[in-house]
């Protein structure tokens, strides 16, 4: 075993450190650096956005009850609103401010057929270049290409983080902050500051996008760029474990050799597919740049969310969520989620939250991960002022600030239909 010691140089001081630059770590940001706070993310690839571009997973999913109703606002809708600004977007021309007139749904109704729901697709470049643009102008600096190694926490007490060991092109650095926000996706922040965490597998799934002299045909034809992009796969296990092959084992997505595993083995499947085509009609244009993982490790925290929790309300709750892939099914998130008591100065957001088996699920994808990330970010911000741990801010104080940023934080009980039908569309995310 190699033992070695080297002097680290502070590189800086803030007063609030993101690391993790996905949607979540974005939104955390951001609302910090509204709140008035000097903030640092700290980003390890070279573009923001993690899942939603760097992984290729370009799709708003449903921010509605599934009857025509928006449940989802925030920085959710916000982002959502960027990442189609200026790119292709496929969101259903019947929603006028997240809400499809009654008119239209009497028509729908009428038909026997079900609403639109209030979902996109997305650029994925284009909404990376936004999401700097975005940091930039709020006053967030952003430290790209840069990997968290180590933690340091405080003399007296391990359970306080004091700052962020990183290495990057210029070496080794020390970074301190009074509150920290793992945005990373797999608490690695956390798992090294030794903060209990539940780690979960992974289904064989693995995609990329290509063009084809069809898909080209098409967008012309359509006169929209976002048909020339088609996927191509590796592995193509559903959000349920379909399609997983029965000889290949779940991918741990927190250690070296199972990520080395995971796309070894999808890029070979991708390739075999690939030699079965005509080389001359299609071509791979974009690989995901960072595991396809849906859930890894996420804090074992002071709450953990079910799917028995749909339709329950919180006191603590941080916004009101819609289940993605069931009509009608509404949750709210608390905040006891996000924190674990006695780590007095340290959150987690996205898909780090904590929820419990396919709730982990409804939590993880885009906007709930963008709501848990403005609450994080509104709750360091608040912690400083009020000189608290982090998981005992004021929680009314939390609530207003959300709310006057546009989150809904309770669903109204007038949107709890009398029967549900636990139906999966599973739209595959």
């Amino acid at each position: 075993m190699l033992h070695f010691e080297k002097e680290v140089p502070l590189k800086g001081e803030y007063e609030i450190i993101v690391a993790g630059g996905g949607v979540a770590g974005v939104a955390a940001a951001v609302t910090a650096a509204r709140a008035g706070k000097r903030v640092l993310l700290i980003e390890k690839s070279v573009k923001l956005g993690g899942l939603a571009t760097l992984g290729l997973v370009n799709f708003f999913v449903p921010m509605c009850n599934g009857r025509g109703k928006q449940i989802i606002f925030g920085m959710a809708e916000e982002l959502l609103r960027r990442s189609i600004a200026y790119g292709y977007n496929s969101l259903p021309k019947e929603f006028e401010n997240g809400k499809i007139p009654p008119e239209i749904l009497k028509q729908y109704a009428e038909k026997g057929k079900l609403p639109p729901r209030y979902m996109t697709r997305f650029s994925a470049e284009i909404f990376a270049l936004v999401l700097t643009e975005l940091c930039q102008n709020e006053g967030v600096e952003l430290l790209f290409d840069t990997v968290v190694t180590h933690t340091v926490a405080t003399a007296d007490d391990a359970k306080i983080l004091r700052g962020l060991v990183v290495e990057n092109k210029s070496g080794i650095g020390y970074y301190r902050a009074k509150e920290f926000i793992d945005a990373t996706g797999d608490g690695d922040v956390m798992a090294k500051m030794q903060l209990p965490t539940v780690t979960r597998g992974n289904y064989h799934t693995y995609y990329g996008f290509q063009v084809t002299l069809k898909s080209c045909k098409q967008a012309v034809e359509q006169q929209n760029i976002d048909y020339a992009v088609t996927p191509c796969y590796g592995g193509n296990a559903n959000l349920y474990g379909g399609a997983h092959p029965q000889e290949i084992p779940l991918y741990n997505g927190t250690k070296a050799e199972e990520v080395n595993r995971y796309l070894i083995s999808n890029q070979l499947q991708m390739l075999e597919r690939l030699k079965a085509q005509n080389r001359l009609e299609r071509d791979v244009v974009t690989l995901p740049g960072m595991p396809q993982f849906r859930t890894t490790r996420r804090i074992d925290g002071d709450y953990t969310l079910t799917e028995q929790d749909a339709f329950c309300h919180f006191e603590d709750s941080i916004g009101a969520i819609c289940d993605f892939d069931r009509r009608d099914y509404l949750f709210e998130i608390p905040y006891r989620t996000m924190v674990k008591s006695g780590y007095d100065n340290i959150i987690t957001a996205g898909r780090t939250v904590a929820g419990e088996g396919y709730a982990w699920d409804v939590l993880r994808v885009i906007p709930p991960a963008i709501i848990t990330g403005q609450a994080a970010g509104q709750a360091a911000a608040q912690a400083l002022n009020e000189r608290c741990a982090i998981a005992k801010v004021n929680m009314p104080a939390l609530q207003a600030a959300l709310a006057q940023q546009r989150v809904q934080i309770h669903f109204n009980n007038a949107d709890v239909p009398e029967k549900v039908e636990n139906i999966h569309e599973n739209n595959d995310n």
